[in-house]
């Protein structure tokens, strides 16, 4: 069982307390931590050790690949190859923020990530507490909600520490999501965008973004 770090930012933008967790992060250890949409679980996006960890942690199906959250966009092209016009406007516009764009994934992604596929999921948060975790990390985090698989995603950290209690090394409390609703995904598919899950970015946002290029 682990005794794990509780970094209370519930009140504060004492950001600087997030590098103890950031170092954790790029050393392999996991961290549950707020974004603007719900609570999230990193580690390591780069790190395929770590990944597992996470993977088992949260009972996740191997199938089913995570999404890397990034600090910038010089991180983007770290991970991610190929990114056409309209890939690039969708982000200018939304990101930072609950928006997901799926792109062709770099060999430097371990595949356990991907699910095996050749398409990685990226989000830049636009809540602080999160960008400013990755940025201190200097890596992207790979981050699925923070709850046990099936089970709904936590908006506050007193609901996610119920299950993840002694299984991870550092909760960073930054109390109540302000969205409360997981990201929009989408993948760009001939030069459309096409939803693959819908959350608080509209179908309507993401076409008239794509009517732009048209």
């Amino acid at each position: 069982m682990l005794t794990e770090k509780y970094i209370d930012l519930k009140n504060s933008t004492d950001y600087i307390k997030l590098k103890e967790p950031a170092e954790i992060i790029k050393n392999g250890g996991i961290v549950v931590f707020p974004t603007e949409t719900v609570y999230g679980i990193g580690a390591n996006g780069l790190d395929e050790n770590a990944v597992k960890k996470l993977y088992n942690i949260k009972k996740r199906p191997l199938n089913k690949p995570i999404s890397l959250l990034v600090s910038n966009m010089d991180m983007v092209n770290q991970v991610a190859k190929d990114i056409t016009d309209i890939e690039y406007k969708l982000m200018q516009e939304f990101f930072p923020g609950p928006f997901t764009i799926i792109l062709k994934k770099k060999d430097i992604v371990p595949n356990i990530v991907t699910a095996g596929q050749d398409t990685v999921g990226i989000r830049m948060p636009a809540g602080e507490i999160a960008r400013k975790l990755v940025e201190y990390a200097n890596v992207p985090i790979a981050t699925p909600s923070a709850n046990i698989s099936g089970k709904p995603s936590g908006t506050n950290l007193a609901s996610v520490m119920k299950d993840f209690e002694g299984k991870v090394d550092c909760f960073v409390d930054g109390g109540e999501s302000k969205l409360g609703i997981a990201s929009t995904i989408v993948k760009v598919i001939d030069g459309v965008p096409h939803i693959l899950r819908l959350g608080s970015i509209s179908k309507e946002q993401i076409e008239i973004v794509a009517k732009i290029e048209k």
